[in-house]
């Protein structure tokens, strides 16, 4: 078959490699599209790569094409959706249903080799089957979908109340609208581009609040009643709306931290304070799985993706690019800017 292959840093080939063979307990299934993470990037692009040669990719969808010995689940011609993590369901944090925090996992795309490629083997568990009216490109959005609503749920959520999204990429656009399906009073999206304000307000947010206006925090007063947000979620690992979180939140407010930071952050006195002030519960959230694996988070994306209330839109695509030219997929993740969405890596193509 042919695969994106990493040989070493700035390195990935098209080229042939053995088509993979399904074992017992195991699927093979016919990729058809692989979302660029943003963890792909230094694995591609520095030097983050656990080894070589290497497959990266694990936001994907495609067809069951073959089962093995003792798969009950899944036939050929199943739509399935990737659950790239295989914990190793022995250790105490496995036997406790927290498969994310699990420190001898396995994972589809790094420590094996994953979706840029024609065909890819996982474990029957790792392939969610989703509807025929679901799309191959909604299929590829289900890892990120989950990350958003296993983030929601990291905090007593309830509904009838005020919510905080910070940051406007996939996740915040997803976090949200898992706030609406789960019956959030009000929800406001922060980020300072207003196309992605726009867009959040046409998927379904109350306000679209851009936080590099001087005036902005009056809106959150007007909106919040002076109060503040009651649940706060930040999404884009962003020094900026990371002490913003602290900012907006209500007195006994929860903040969660779904987006991953990259470079070190430090509070003033006063911003960590709010911490002690407003008595507000803190919490980060990684990853996607609960029990039994894969988790519920896997099965009501499937869900509210059929259903249309977890709604799709096209601008969460930057581009589809063949697997033939991924090398060229990566070479746009260098120059800062230019990648305005998901990049969509096709196998069939």
């Amino acid at each position: 078959m042919k695969a994106g292959v990493v040989h070493a840093k700035n390195d990935i080939r098209y080229e042939e490699i053995p088509k993979p063979e399904v074992g017992a307990g195991k699927v093979l299934i016919k990729v058809k599209y692989t979302g660029i993470c943003g963890s792909d990037i230094p694995r591609v692009n520095g030097d983050a790569c656990h080894y070589f040669p290497n497959v990266l990719g694990h936001e994907f969808s495609g067809t069951v094409v073959e089962t093995g010995e003792g798969v009950t689940s899944l036939r050929a011609g199943d739509r399935v959706a990737g659950v790239p993590l295989v914990p190793c369901m022995q250790c105490e944090d496995c036997q406790k249903g927290n498969y994310s925090l699990c420190k001898h996992y396995s994972f589809i795309g790094s420590r094996e080799f994953g979706s840029f490629a024609e065909y890819v083997v996982v474990p029957e568990k790792n392939a969610v089957k989703f509807d025929e009216t679901v799309s191959f490109e909604k299929g590829a959005f289900f890892e990120p979908a989950t990350v958003a609503l296993h983030g929601l749920r990291r905090l007593d959520y309830k509904g009838g109340k005020t919510v905080a999204i910070l940051g406007g990429g996939t996740i915040g656009m997803m976090t949200m609208q898992w706030a609406r399906i789960y019956g959030a009073k009000t929800v406001a999206v922060f980020d300072i581009v207003d196309e992605r304000l726009e867009l959040a307000r046409r998927l379904g947010a109350d306000a679209g609040i851009n936080s590099g206006k001087e005036d902005f925090m009056e809106q959150v007063k007007e909106l919040t009643q002076g109060r503040g947000f009651d649940y706060v979620y930040e999404t884009a690992g962003n020094t900026i709306t990371m002490k913003l979180a602290f900012a907006l939140a209500a007195n006994k407010a929860q903040v969660c931290f779904i987006g991953t930071p990259t470079r070190e952050l430090t509070f003033s006195v006063e911003e960590w304070e709010n911490i002690n002030r407003k008595e507000f519960y803190l919490t980060g959230s990684w990853m996607s799985y609960s029990a039994p694996f894969p988790g519920d988070e896997w099965e009501l994306a499937a869900h509210y993706f059929k259903t249309g209330e977890l709604k799709f839109d096209d601008s969460f695509i930057f581009q589809k690019i063949p697997l033939s030219q991924i090398d060229k997929a990566f070479e746009m993740f260098k120059v800062p800017g230019t990648v305005k969405g998901k990049i969509l890596i096709d196998s069939d193509s």
